[in-house]
């Protein structure tokens, strides 16, 4: 409860920006002494700072835009995307593919006659997948998502940490060095995590946008990945290639 409660704590800071002592105390209905212990433990983590009466965010968080109005954000860039991970799949492979607007983009680039397992929780992609006949086709959650055109819930479908994925292919709200590969949805978070836990490989499909930028949760972190499927590094992500260099970490540029 108290790791939940901090979470909520943050991401009320976060959103709002600034907040006060009083209400953050109305809202959570704590004691006191109770919030400060907690805002003191969010200080020492970094995440927020205190003010005089109240606290604020350390900084901004890159929240989780409605998926209709990312639908049309570097599509160009997305489409590329896809094309190039979906080269990275074989015949017979186990793989999941994530929810968002780039990893759908996958899909056209699958050849029909490919047989290949396929767990998602993205409808777009269920769609797709369910005109190929030689594909099978899992679908992870139980309750839809309108925001992200996803099914969220896994606790109550598959048993993911006991399915054998050959690569999971996913998609994240932004990238950090410090906190890896982030999102902004609680319920996410976990079928995100649960994936990567039971992946052979973790392939991260993502433009140049996503990078520098932290959600609210983690998932995994960044030096699990195998790969990363790009359309470009900016010079100021210098320390992003220095750093997938060091730790083996595939880079694929998506074809121009």
């Amino acid at each position: 409860m108290k790791v939940e409660r901090l979470n909520q704590i943050e991401r009320l800071i976060l959103e709002k920006g600034n907040v006060s002592f009083k209400q953050l105390q109305n809202h959570f209905d704590v004691s006191l002494n109770t919030l400060r212990r907690d805002i003191n433990e969010l200080v020492a983590q970094g995440k927020v700072e205190k003010v005089y009466g109240g606290v604020k965010a350390v900084r901004k968080i890159h929240e989780l835009v409605h998926f209709e109005q990312r639908e049309f954000t570097e599509q160009l860039a997305k489409v590329k995307i896809g094309k190039t991970a979906a080269a990275l799949v074989e015949s017979g492979d186990i793989i999941y593919i994530d929810s968002g607007t780039t990893t759908v983009q996958m899909l056209p680039y699958l050849p029909q006659d490919l047989e290949v397992t396929i767990l998602t929780n993205n409808l777009d992609v269920i769609i797709a997948a369910a005109n190929r006949p030689k594909v099978n086709l899992l679908v992870v959650g139980s309750k839809f998502k309108h925001s992200t055109r996803s099914f969220v819930d896994a606790a109550s479908g598959l048993n993911l940490p006991r399915i054998n994925i050959n690569k999971a292919f996913m998609a994240t709200t932004g990238i950090s060095l410090t906190a890896g590969l982030t999102n902004s949805d609680a319920q996410e978070q976990v079928i995100k995590s649960d994936i990567c836990k039971a992946s052979q490989q973790i392939i991260l499909l993502a433009d140049h946008t996503k990078f520098g930028h932290t959600a609210l949760m983690t998932y995994a972190d960044l030096k699990e990945i195998s790969a990363v499927v790009t359309d470009r590094l900016e010079v100021q992500e210098q320390e992003f290639q220095d750093f997938f260099e060091s730790h083996n970490i595939q880079v694929l540029f998506s074809e121009l």
